[in-house]
This record gives structure tokens, C-alpha cells and sequence, in this order.
């Protein structure tokens, strides 16, 4: 009778441990399930020296108020750069903008050195009239 009360108290500490088991990895799962997934946002955009803060600008992606260190750009031609729907390819393109008056190409070849075009950023295209900075 002894063995018996032994392999009974034995199979019920077994079934105990897998019982305690199958609701652990339970939570585990379950708290798998809640955390969040890591976001695929682009942490380090090599293009963010050329929004505005260095010595070039690139003209698809750069705020309106990037030109205002450039005198004559602002904000006639930085305007119409900015609101130009259409990327460009070279910087060049940008004398096909329409609208610019032969002062703004001036002014634009005066800084055409200063400029750079780069594949549009849609995190930095929708930013380029407004990007919510206010004095």
C-alpha cells in the first residue's frame, strides 16, 4: 500500500509540474503577443546633413526655410522649389520649374553649387512648406 500512495503521490506532483509548465509558457506566449514590434523607421538618414544644416542643400527633400540663408531665394524661388511636385533628377531640373522668372534662375545659378539632389524622403517631402517650426 505504501508504493502505492507513493506512485499516486508522484503522479499527481508530475501532473502538478506539467500543469504549472503549460501556464508559463502560456504567459510567456501571451506576453510575447503585447509587446510591441520594433518600428522600421529610418533611424540615421544620411540625406539630414543636406536638410538645411550644412553647407549644401538638397532640393526634394530640404524645408522651405532651408533657402534662407541664401540670399534672394527666399521666398520667391525656395517657394517655388519647394511646392514643385515633381522630384528632380539633377539640379539642373530645377530651372524647368515652372513659374521661376529669369531674376529667380539668377539667383538659383548664383547658388547652383550649393545644391544637391537626392531620391525624395516621403518623411521629408511632406515637410517641405511647413514643417512646424515657429518663431
Amino acid at each position: 500500500m505504501d508504493m502505492i500512495d507513493r506512485n499516486i503521490n508522484t503522479f499527481f506532483k508530475l501532473i502538478f509540474i506539467l500543469q504549472a509548465r503549460r501556464e508559463f509558457i502560456s504567459a510567456i506566449a501571451s506576453a510575447a503577443l503585447v509587446v510591441p514590434l520594433a518600428a522600421n523607421a529610418e533611424v540615421d538618414y544620411d540625406g539630414v546633413k543636406y536638410l538645411g544644416g550644412g553647407d549644401q542643400i538638397d532640393l526634394n527633400n530640404a524645408n522651405i526655410r532651408a533657402y534662407l540663408r541664401l540670399s534672394g531665394m527666399y521666398p520667391g524661388a525656395a517657394g517655388k522649389i519647394a511646392s514643385n511636385p515633381k522630384p528632380l533628377k539633377t539640379v539642373s531640373d530645377v530651372y524647368a520649374i515652372p513659374g521661376l522668372s529669369e531674376k529667380e534662375k539668377a539667383v538659383i545659378k548664383k547658388y547652383e553649387s550649393r545644391f544637391v539632389v537626392l531620391e525624395p524622403k516621403p518623411e521629408y517631402v511632406i515637410d517641405r512648406m511647413n514643417n512646424g517650426l515657429y518663431r
